[in-house]
């Protein structure tokens, strides 16, 4: 049982890592990628574009100073 508990952390550490907002954007881009898809369109770009913003996203948000004193 300890085998299984350690590998469900390693790989929501490695996932999810410090920034859980980014990882729930991947989740919702490919969602919405897959939903684009059965409706027959294509959108080869959805995924660069969705990598992009959100980096773009977590960048600004790492680089605010820290309100807490």
């Amino acid at each position: 049982m300890r085998f299984v508990v350690n590998f469900v952390a390693f790989w929501y550490d490695f996932i999810v890592g410090d920034d859980w907002t980014v990882a729930a954007g991947v989740v919702v881009a490919l969602a919405i990628a897959a939903a684009l898809t059965r409706a027959s369109l294509v959108v080869w770009w959805w995924i660069p574009l969705a990598v992009v913003v959100l980096l773009g996203a977590s960048l600004i948000r790492a680089s605010r100073p820290s309100n807490s004193h």
